[in-house]
């Protein structure tokens, strides 16, 4: 990961000094900003590799941000935050975000997630076909979910998982299985943002267009079924 430019939005400033120095000691180059507004601008103004993205900031929120960054870029996002309910996780993730994490954490666990994130990233850049499954289709290169010609309105993360989920079509997934390739962290003890989603999911999809898609097997995970 030697070289990889990183921003690190943090209004904690020993907090902030912290995880810089770890970084740079993992070969990490990295940029610090305090403020919401200012870490907005030099996105705006830089690339960057990756964003690291406190919830709570001056200026502008990281949800905002999350938001804003979403509508031109697919660089890795990674919230750093010390609210940890799942809706706000859920908030956390449909604004753009890649992974999340609750304070205080061990910069171990951010480094790990931080590869998680890269490779994840990279892994989805790399697939580029189209995924079908009964009336539904799936085009990864331009990110659009059709069933029956018909355009689906799906969030970042209802895409993410809706692919993955296509992509092992007949394979029964258990939530941690879904949390470790979807959210891209191993499984902490709360799985229940992956039953949000598939609340999500079927509500956009199954009952909008008439059709089962997802399939539960009770104490176990789902799965895309093949008729």
């Amino acid at each position: 990961m030697e070289g990889k430019k990183i921003l690190l939005v943090e209004d904690e400033v020993k907090l902030a000094r912290f995880v810089e120095l770890e970084l740079k000691y993992e070969g990490y180059e990295v940029t610090v900003c305090h403020d919401g507004r200012e870490g907005m601008n030099r996105i705006m103004d830089e690339e960057f590799d990756m964003i690291l993205l406190d919830l709570m900031l001056p200026g502008l929120t990281g949800i905002e941000i999350c938001r804003r960054v979403r509508k031109f870029s697919r660089v890795p996002i990674i919230i750093l935050t010390a609210k940890d309910e799942v809706m706000d996780k859920v908030a956390g993730l449909d604004s753009g975000a890649d992974d999340y994490l609750t304070k205080p954490f061990a910069i171990e666990e951010l480094l790990a997630r931080m590869r998680v994130a890269f490779k994840h990233s990279e892994g989805l850049t790399a697939k580029k076909t189209i995924l079908r499954v009964q009336s539904m289709e799936i085009n990864t290169e331009k990110r659009m979910v059709t069933v029956g010609g018909k355009v689906v309105d799906l969030t970042k993360k209802e895409y993410e998982l809706l692919c993955y989920l296509v992509q092992n079509k007949n394979i029964v997934l258990t939530r941690e299985q879904i949390l470790n390739e979807v959210w891209g962290y191993s499984y902490m003890g709360e799985t229940n943002v992956v039953d949000v989603y598939i609340r999500y999911l079927r509500a956009k999809i199954d009952e909008a267009f008439g059709e089962k898609f997802i399939h539960t097997i009770r104490g176990v995970g789902y799965y895309v079924k093949e008729e």
